[in-house]
């Protein structure tokens, strides 16, 4: 299986790849029972003047256009954003821009955000879930924010606070990317998948 990961973060390095490791590490723990899992990670500030080209010229640089390739071709996603004015980051925003509205069709997406303080945290239910339900994603019902006290928590994964956060997350992904249909027509994987989130819904 191959897992996508997105990281908007625009510093090196971020808090925001930060997290997009530790989920993507944690999914990898997850799925290795029954499925090898092989991670790609997209910065997205590595492809910045690339996504404004192709925003003014309609055509996408070859590794631009490779990102793509790779993350519509993936069996499952994380995407991450760090928060500006109470939303996703416009690199984050551009860059989805730029995917076709039917290529993330069914597939299992974790999302995630990285900001300051905790009063944030909204900013996965009013802008990062309707942007992946816009898309047609099956996006996990847990969503993971860490503020900028959350690193210093500790705690152990199984306890309240980002570590558990990051395992429940991370086990909903697994989950629903071991359950995606192997070359299943959208349809078919919107069918399987949506069983699988309500599953995880109301145990």
């Amino acid at each position: 299986m191959k897992l996508v990961v997105v990281s908007a973060g625009l510093s090196s390095p971020s808090s925001t790849r930060l997290l997009a490791d530790r989920l993507a590490e944690s999914v990898r723990e997850l799925a290795a029972q029954g499925h090898a899992v092989e991670t790609v990670v997209i910065e997205l500030r590595e492809l910045a003047v690339a996504i404004a080209n192709n925003l003014v010229t309609g055509f996408p640089p070859p590794q631009l256009a490779a990102a793509i390739d790779v993350l519509t071709g993936a069996d499952g996603l994380i995407a991450v954003t760090p928060v500006f004015s109470a939303s996703y980051s416009g690199l984050f925003k551009s860059f989805f821009d730029l995917i076709d509205p039917d290529a993330l069709t069914g597939k299992p997406v974790l999302i995630a955000a990285t900001g300051g303080t905790a009063r944030h945290s909204l900013v996965l239910e009013h802008a990062l879930r309707p942007l992946f339900a816009y898309l047609r994603a099956a996006v996990v019902p847990t969503a993971v924010y860490a503020a900028s006290e959350d690193w210093g928590s500790g705690g152990d994964e199984y306890a309240e606070g980002l570590p558990a956060r990051i395992r429940r997350a991370a086990d909903e992904l697994a989950a629903l990317m071991a359950a995606r249909p192997v070359e299943a027509a959208p349809e078919d994987d919107i069918t399987a998948l949506e069983r699988q989130l309500s599953d995880l819904r109301f145990d």
